[in-house]
């Protein structure tokens, strides 16, 4: 459950170089609850979102601190936020318009700070003129939409404010020239480690890259990852990747030693915290293309299944595939 206490917008706005920061809450009418609400359900839910730790020094969190002591309020803590962003953001060679905002929440009964940073989309809207002829509606091309609630948020951090851990997504900017994860690294200060997405994909992009350089077949190996994925996933709620490739190329050194060095160097030296739902929901399907242009969506637990579905090499090089046992087809569009 999400209950918002506070929130308030501050519009950072590079294209016409004005910047305005509020000096009071948003009101939270059905309105903006319902914009906040939407957003924040599909940021909590957010599988590609990086777990971080603050640096010792980071000004950030002593800020956040001063904020949580009650040494400063709400505003005066949501400006410094601001302002921090203003700094950062504009100097990025190209900064868009943003709008930042700040929520002070509760996520299933625990204090949370969720920072959302909002870039303004261009689009077309009405707009009613009175002439002297009478009223004229017109079309004008405005600059500053605000993400709608079935679109993602850009950037977001999400903070629990007990234990200071958080999780965020960020894009990368140039900064004189140069690509650099604004958020994290010069507003919030922080490390991160891999998210679940980045785990899930390098389970099985690793897996198959592997399997392919040994003379194994890749598709068959990223669908092995996804079939301990989902066998795991119902016992526990990590993913240890070294773990996994000792389990998927058991009785192969070699093969494990390639998949570790690998992984090693992807920065996956600890397990990583999952959502079992959502893990199980991810590998719950493989899907195929051919190079014929045919595609299909397997059921993982069938992918090694003869009884539904077999794969076979034929003797030209090509591979056929057959799948059994159908009782009926649809036909879905």
């Amino acid at each position: 459950m999400i209950i918002i206490d506070k929130a308030i917008l501050h519009i950072l706005d590079f294209l016409s170089g004005v910047t305005v920061y509020s000096d009071q809450p948003m009101e939270l009418d059905d309105t903006v609850q319902s914009f906040l609400q939407k957003h924040l359900e599909k940021t909590l839910a957010r599988t590609d979102a990086k777990p971080g730790t603050f640096a010792d020094d980071s000004a950030f969190q002593t800020a956040l601190a001063a904020y949580m002591a009650g040494e400063t309020d709400f505003v005066a803590f949501s400006k410094d936020v601001a302002k921090r962003m203003e700094n950062a953001y504009l100097h990025t060679d190209e900064p868009v318009s943003t709008d930042v905002i700040v929520i002070d929440a509760h996520v299933d009964e625990r204090r949370t700070l969720l920072l959302l940073r909002c870039t303004n989309h261009t689009g077309y809207v009405h707009q009613v003129n009175q002439t002297a002829e009478g009223v004229e509606n017109d079309i004008i091309h405005h600059y500053a939409i605000l993400p709608g609630p079935g679109q993602r948020i850009d950037e977001f951090a999400v903070i629990d404010m007990e234990t200071m851990e958080l999780r965020l997504v960020s894009k990368k900017h140039a900064v004189d020239g140069d690509k650099r994860d604004v958020l994290p690294e010069m507003i919030l200060e922080c490390n991160l480690a891999p998210s679940q997405k980045d785990a899930l994909k390098s389970l099985q992009d690793t897996t198959a890259k592997v399997a392919e350089s040994y003379g194994h077949d890749a598709v068959t190996a990223a669908a092995a990852a996804k079939n301990y994925v989902a066998e795991h996933m119902e016992i526990s709620d990590e993913l240890d990747l070294k773990k996994a490739g000792e389990e998927l190329f058991a009785g192969q050194p070699a093969m494990q030693a390639d998949y570790n060095r690998a992984i090693e160097e992807q920065g996956f030296s600890e397990p990583v915290h999952m959502d079992q739902e959502q893990a199980l929901k991810s590998v719950a399907k493989h899907k195929l293309k051919t190079d014929t242009g045919i595609e299909l969506t397997i059921p993982t637990d069938y992918f090694d299944n003869t009884q539904f579905l077999e794969f076979n090499n034929c003797d030209d090089g090509t591979i056929s595939i057959t799948i059994k046992h159908v009782a009926s087809i649809i036909n879905r569009g």
